[in-house]
C-alpha cells in the first residue's frame, strides 16, 4: 500500500503550490483526527522533508524538548548540539542554526505535526514558532507545515493569533473524510472486492476515515469486517471512542456528554435541549465546546428553515460516535456478540435509518449533482414545526432551497432492496407539505424528492406522489 493517495487533488495541489512559489511559506492543515493529514504531508513532501517534529500526547514541555532533540538528530547527523535547548525560543534558534547548515539551495521543509501538543499550557511553543518564523524563516526559502487534529484549536491559537503568528499563515488546506466514491477506490486499491451496498454498510459504521478503513481485510464482507473490527475485544474500534476524545480535547467530559445527547435524538437538538440533557451551563463555554465538536465533524449545526440562528439545530453525523454509543457501549468492555444478530433487532433499524441520513446530508454536492441543480444556487435547512391550528407538528430533516423557485422536501429511506412507497408514505409526504406551505407562506413549489438505498418500486403511489429518486449508485458520483 506504499505511495497510496486516493483523492485529496486540491490538498496535493496546494501543497506542490506553497514548494514550488518562490515565497516563504507557512501551510496550516486542519483535519479530524485519523484523517490523513500526516500521512498527506509525508507523500507529498516525500525525500524533502528537512525536519520533522510530533508533539506528544500528554508531554510536558521538558518531555518535547527532548523529543525535538530526538528528531534532531534524526535529521542533521552531524549536526552537533552544545546543549539541551532551555525554551522554545532556544529550541528554533538551535534549529535555524541546523537548517542554516545545510546550505540547501532547494526549498526546505519543516513540519510541525499535532501542534496542540506541542503548544500545552506555558509551553512557550507559539512564542518559539513566531520567533522563527519572523526572525528567519520568512527571510527564507522554505515551507513550514503545520498541522492539528484540534480544528478550533488551530483555527484560534494559530489563524486568529493576534501575537507572533498573526497573519502568518499564507495557506490553509482542509482535509475532510473520504466520500463514499474516495471510500471505493480506496478498497479497490487495496484489493477490497465490495459492492456498494457492503460499502455503504462500511461507511455507516465508520465513515470515510483512512485509518479506520485501512483496517479492513481482503476476503471478508462488510458485516464480517465490520465484526473483526469493531466487536472483537481486540478490534481497532473497540475502544476508539474514548481515546479519540481525549486526544483531541482538553476536559473532554464536556464534548463526550453532548455527543451522547445527540445520540439519544435523531432527528437533533436546540441549544436549549442540549443544556437541559446534559445539564452543562448555558455560557460561553458551551458555545466554545459545540464550535469545537463541529469544526472537528463530529456534530453538524442546521439552519431551521425561516428561523433565527439560535434556533439551529445540532446533529450528531460522525458515523463512529453513532455506531458505538448504539451498539459498542452497551456490551461493556469485554461482553462479545454477533454483529449480524443485531441486524433483527428494532434498534439496528433505527440506527440504520439515521446513519444513512447522515450519509447522505454529508453528499449533498452528489445530490445536487444527480438532481440537476448543480448549477444552482440553493441553501441547506431542516423544518421543525409544533402542532398548531389543527395541523400537527412535522419535521423535514433536509430542505435544498433553490433559487429556480423549487424546495426539494428530501425523504431518505434505508431498506435492503427497493424501497415500497406504501400509502402511509404518501399521508406523509402531503402532511409535510401542507404544514411547510402553512408555517413558511412559501410560494415556492414543492418537490418530493425520495433518497434510498436500490430505488423505489414502480407502484402508482410512487408514480402519482415522488418527483424524484435518488439512489444509493447516485451518491458514489
Amino acid at each position: 500500500m506504499e505511495n497510496l493517495l486516493i483523492g485529496r487533488q486540491e490538498q496535493i495541489g496546494q501543497l506542490e503550490e506553497a514548494y514550488s512559489s518562490n515565497r516563504p511559506e507557512m501551510v496550516a492543515i486542519v483535519g479530524r483526527r485519523r484523517v490523513g493529514k500526516t500521512y498527506l504531508v509525508r507523500q507529498v513532501y516525500n525525500g524533502r522533508i528537512d525536519f520533522e517534529l510530533t508533539g506528544l500526547q500528554d508531554n510536558q514541555r521538558d518531555g518535547q524538548l527532548q523529543n525535538f532533540v530526538f528528531g534532531l538528530g534524526k535529521y542533521f547527523p552531524d549536526f552537533h548540539i552544545n546543549h539541551k535547548p532551555a525554551d522554545w525560543l532556544d529550541a528554533f534558534n538551535i534549529l535555524t542554526q541546523a537548517l542554516e547548515s545545510k546550505n540547501k539551495h532547494e526549498k526546505m521543509v519543516v513540519f510541525l505535526d499535532e501542534l496542540p501538543w506541542l503548544a500545552g499550557p506555558r509551553s512557550g511553543f507559539l512564542t518559539g514558532l513566531g520567533y522563527f518564523w519572523n526572525s528567519w524563516a520568512s527571510q527564507k526559502n522554505i515551507v513550514v507545515v503545520i498541522c492539528g487534529s484540534a480544528a478550533s484549536w488551530m483555527i484560534k491559537k494559530v489563524i486568529n493569533d493576534r501575537a507572533g503568528l498573526h497573519n502568518r499563515v499564507t495557506k490553509m488546506v482542509y482535509l475532510y473524510p473520504f466520500t463514499l466514491a474516495e471510500t471505493e477506490a480506496y478498497c479497490q486499491a487495496r484489493n477490497i472486492k465490495l459492492n456498494r451496498y457492503h460499502i455503504l454498510q462500511l461507511y455507516m459504521t465508520m465513515g470515510g476515515i483512512p485509518m479506520y478503513l485501512d483496517q479492513l481485510r481482503p476476503g471478508l464482507s462488510a458485516v464480517q469486517n465490520i465484526q473483526a473490527i469493531c466487536f472483537s475485544e481486540t478490534g481497532y474500534l473497540r475502544h476508539e471512542f474514548g481515546r479519540l476524545y481525549a486526544s483531541l480535547f482538553k476536559n473532554h467530559e464536556r464534548h463526550i456528554s453532548i455527543i451522547r445527547a445527540l445520540a439519544s435524538k435523531r432527528s437533533g437538538l436546540a441549544r436549549e435541549e442540549i443544556v437541559q440533557l446534559t445539564k452543562l451551563a448555558n455560557s460561553g463555554m458551551l458555545t466554545e465546546t459545540l464550535d469545537e465538536l463541529h469544526t472537528s465533524g463530529f456534530i453538524t449545526i442546521y439552519n431551521s428553515f425561516g428561523k433565527k440562528k439560535k434556533e439551529s439545530l445540532h446533529r450528531l453525523t460522525d458515523p463512529y460516535s453513532l455506531f458505538y454509543l448504539t451498539f459498542l457501549e452497551p456490551l461493556g468492555k469485554s461482553s462479545q456478540t454477533d454483529f449480524i444478530q443485531l441486524s433483527d433487532l428494532p434498534k439496528w433499524k433505527t440506527w440504520s435509518g439515521y446513519a444513512f441520513e447522515n450519509v447522505c446530508l454529508v453528499h449533498i454536492n452528489q445530490l445536487r449533482k444527480v438532481l440537476g441543480i448543480a448549477g444552482v444556487a440553493s441553501s441547506i435547512s431542516t423544518f421543525l414545526a409544533r402542532p398548531k391550528d389543527g395541523l400537527p407538528g412535522t419535521q423535514i430533516d433536509l430542505l435544498i432551497d433553490r433559487n429556480d423557485q423549487v424546495i426539494n422536501l428530501c425523504e431518505m429511506k434505508f431498506s435492503t432492496s427497493a424501497y415500497e412507497v406504501t400509502k402511509k408514505d404518501v399521508e406523509n409526504f402531503e402532511t409535510k407539505k401542507q404544514v411547510f406551505q402553512y408555517h413558511t407562506k412559501t410560494k415556492k413549489h414543492l418537490f418530493i424528492t425520495l433518497v434510498t438505498t436500490s430505488g423505489a418500486i414502480e407502484n402508482s403511489n410512487k408514480l402519482n406522489h415522488v418527483d424524484q429518486v435518488v439512489t444509493m449508485e447516485d451518491l458514489f458520483e
